[in-house]
């Protein structure tokens, strides 16, 4: 099987793989494309899964973008969880790993969302650490993603951005930055987005995360929800815009996870994503 570096310098547009294409996504030529997969879908010895996503591994490189190491638990990772995890990277070869700043388990219990903490010096102890356990495990640089907001957390001791700058320094993770998440945080929570996203670290951004988003089927609540069930919004696409004018080009990929259209509606989005890469200024 081809296998691909793991340098990401290469890598443009991409889009979250979904069984439902495999012929399709696996027969794409288009320049710079790539795929994410969670992989805790794929932590198996064997078996069609497997198989499948080495197939499409052959053809395109793969980024690992977890949902449940919990890195902002009370608590170290899973051992036996990062040893599947490695197993998994060390198979695929992944371009990149990312993971959520959130937390998920609690006395041994995981809760399948991504829960929110105050980011406290004792906060930012644990989470360097358990990132720091992470990479060392895996031998393997991860990137970080921001979270998404939906209420005010009293308690904190850092500004989001410093946190995630200081992560950074501390372990030498890279930051994987989510420009819809900071749209919804920004509306939910009444900051400005595109100053947050002047002031966010570039240089440590690996990756970026463009999706769609919904307002709250509650009708009493004014919130937007992180859905991945729509289009990547206007507004989005605009501070994605300034995003890679500042800091330049990123592995660029679009998140869909429900309300899932056809490959060829995906791939359409994704190319407006590539548009604006190709067009981006390159440092002189």
């Amino acid at each position: 099987m081809t296998r691909f570096p793991s340098s990401a310098s290469t890598m443009g547009g991409g889009l979250g793989l979904k069984p439902v294409h495999f012929d399709a996504a696996r027969d794409c030529t288009e320049a710079g494309l790539w795929y994410e997969v969670h992989p805790e879908n794929y932590m198996v010895a064997g078996g069609p899964r497997m198989a499948w996503l080495e197939a499409i591994r052959a053809c395109h490189p793969i980024s690992l973008h977890g949902v449940s190491l919990s890195l902002a638990a009370d608590c170290v990772p899973d051992y036996e969880h990062l040893k599947r995890l490695k197993g998994l990277a060390d198979r695929i070869e992944p371009a990149l790993v990312s993971e959520h700043l959130a937390w998920s388990t609690w006395r041994g219990q995981y809760h399948p969302d991504l829960l929110p903490f105050p980011r406290t010096n004792e906060a930012l102890e644990r989470i360097s650490d358990n990132i720091a356990r992470t990479q060392d495990a895996l031998g393997r640089r991860i990137a970080v993603e921001n979270p998404t907001h939906y209420a005010v957390i009293e308690g904190h001791e850092w500004s989001e951005l410093d946190f995630l700058g200081e992560l950074s320094r501390r372990t030498g993770c890279g930051l994987l930055l989510d420009v819809n998440n900071v749209y919804i945080s920004a509306f939910n929570l009444g900051f400005d987005a595109a100053d947050y996203l002047e002031r966010f670290p570039g240089d440590a951004v690996m990756e970026i995360h463009l999706a769609g988003h919904s307002a709250d089927a509650d009708p009493s609540s004014t919130l937007l929800i992180d859905s991945h069930a729509a289009p990547v919004a206007d507004p989005v696409w605009s501070l994605y815009e300034r995003v890679v004018d500042r800091i330049g080009v990123r592995p660029t990929l679009i998140e869909r996870d429900d309300e899932i259209p056809g490959f060829k509606m995906l791939l359409e989005e994704r190319a407006k994503a590539q548009a604006l890469l190709d067009t981006v200024r390159v440092p002189a």
